[in-house]
């Protein structure tokens, strides 16, 4: 709007250069005033939207999404398909309780009475009906009290020329020497914490309620002590990831509230390394200060193999190493479009762009399902990638680059763009590793159950007690990958710890040495 057109030049070339100024400021305001509404809406998104990155294809009516499926009531029916040659029939029925829970026959019985038919004679057994309840026995506390006997040789009382004979067994080898907590008491505290997310605040009020008083801090202590006994086992952690061939690194923050020469409300990081043999795959999670890519290469050290990460500047050091392929993560590139097309709305016009890319990284995950359920691997996986995957890739870069140029480079849509290209020599290695997937979600999830737990207990008090915790994690985590339950692998280590002495000992007890069968039908530990 021009307020006062007498001020306007007469001249009509010169009117025309105003009009054309004019919409050229309208346009730059328009294209500010759209990007300001795309950020305003990313915002809201992350802010109130769902945290799910599932997504659906434009083709398919999104009203779908609107409603989220009630999960289903395990006491309820449930369909069962039985497959017959000739067509399908639905089994509606319950499914049964696992076959490996004790069980407590209770009978009911008609009185005596009742078992003389009308006619005199007596009522023949001829079947039953069972019906099954669930019970459970709460946590029961109990003290195991270690009784040695003293033994003395009567003969040799008063004699002074000879000192007395008095014999005792030696005293019981404990994991912490001196302490009132035995190994499984140890395993079901760390267990509730490290796995179940329970902070040691409400395990104390547990234990008052069962009748017996366990303060934070003793239990702070005896984790700290255990993870010190469980470090050779992280060394040896360390030595399966690198002797790998694929290594999957992530990290998150963690605040530790006496960090020396930082606030308390600093942040410091926990990583996560995942790795060694594929089919018994070893974790381990390291606490630093820093974020520095620094950590990442310590730990790496000469290793030589494929190292899969995100987009984090701190792994740009594995691009100058020849011995390592550094590969990226396409759930971080897809995760960014994900992003642009949320913010636009459900307008097809303004998420058309954001819907081919989408298309794209579909197709790549589609290849990857159907090698999956074929149990492609080695060379046959690399083979489909290279001749299925790679022409998917090849359009994609296309595009890319030819958008690049039309899209606003600070949009949403832009710097997904952007981002993709940057990292396009590391989103495509995974076509040559039969070992990788197309994300680095095994690190991810991986390190997820931290990222849980942080919710809970939200701080470590010192840089001793996240390292501890990281000794801790990284057990549990690798006994949740070689499909172990967490408590009773750390109460089988636990009972064992104290009469190790050697390497060979330590990696006996390493998960990828055991199974979950040994760790039911393992013998009580003899405590001399």
């Amino acid at each position: 709007m021009i307020p006062n057109t007498s001020t306007l030049p007469d001249d009509p070339e010169k009117l025309k250069e105003i009009i054309i100024d004019l919409h050229k400021v309208q346009h730059q305001y328009e294209s500010e005033i759209e990007l300001l509404r795309e950020q305003v809406s990313h915002l809201y998104n992350k802010l109130f939207g769902r945290k799910s990155e599932k997504n659906t294809p434009a083709s398919e009516s999104p009203q779908l999404l609107l409603f989220d499926m009630p999960e289903p009531d395990p006491d309820e029916d449930i369909e069962e398909v039985i497959d017959i040659p000739s067509h399908s029939r639905k089994k509606r029925g319950r499914k049964p309780l696992p076959a490996n829970l004790p069980r407590v026959e209770i009978i009911h019985d008609i009185d005596p009475e009742e078992k003389i038919c009308p006619c005199g004679a007596s009522l023949s057994r001829i079947g039953e009906d069972v019906s099954e309840k669930l019970d459970i026995i709460p946590a029961v506390i109990q003290v195991v009290r270690h009784i040695r006997p003293k033994y003395s040789c009567k003969s040799c009382e008063g004699l002074e020329d000879q000192k007395a004979t008095v014999k005792i067994a030696p005293v019981p080898r404990q994991l912490i020497p001196k302490g009132i907590a035995s190994g499984g008491l140890m395993a079901h505290i760390l267990t509730a914490k490290f796995a179940d997310a329970l902070p040691f605040y409400r395990q104390e009020k547990q234990f008052t309620r069962l009748g017996v008083t366990i303060p934070r801090s003793t239990m702070c202590n005896w984790a700290m002590k255990v993870a010190e006994a469980c470090k050779p086992l992280k060394v040896l952690l360390q030595k399966e990831i690198l002797s790998g061939p694929l290594i999957n690194a992530d990290e998150t923050t963690v605040q530790v509230l006496k960090e020396p020469g930082s606030l308390p409300t600093s942040k410091s990081y926990m990583w996560i390394f995942r790795g060694g043999n594929p089919r018994a795959a070893s974790l381990y999670f390291h606490y630093h200060q820093t974020r520095a890519g620094d950590v990442a290469a310590k730990f790496l050290g000469g290793y030589q193999g494929v190292v899969q990460t995100d987009g984090y500047v701190g792994y740009g050091f594995l691009d100058s190493r020849d011995d390592i392929a550094h590969i990226g993560c396409w759930a971080h590139a897809r995760r960014k479009f994900m992003d642009a097309q949320k913010a636009k709305g459900k307008n097809p016009k303004k998420t058309g762009s954001t819907e081919v890319a989408l298309s794209y990284i579909r197709d790549l995950y589609a290849i990857e399902k159907r090698a999956k359920n074929k149990e492609l691997k080695g060379a046959e996986l690399l083979e489909l990638r290279r001749s299925e995957a790679k022409p998917v890739l090849d359009k994609m870069y296309a595009w890319l680059s030819k958008k690049s140029l039309q899209v606003v480079p600070k949009s949403l849509l832009g710097i997904a763009i952007k981002y993709t290209l940057n990292q396009w020599g590391k989103l495509i290695g995974y076509i040559e590793s039969s070992h990788a997937t197309p994300d680095n979600n095994l690190a991810e999830n991986a390190i997820r159950p931290f990222c849980v737990g942080r919710r809970n207990w939200l701080f470590s008090g010192t840089p001793e007690g996240a390292s501890a915790s990281a000794t801790i994690y990284s057990l549990i985590e690798s006994a949740k990958a070689n499909g172990l339950e967490p408590y009773k692998y750390l109460r089988y280590i636990f009972e064992k710890l104290p009469f190790v002495n050697t390497v060979e000992d330590y990696k006996k007890l390493l998960p990828a040495s055991l199974d979950q069968l040994q760790l039911e039908n393992a013998p009580k530990v003899s405590l001399v």
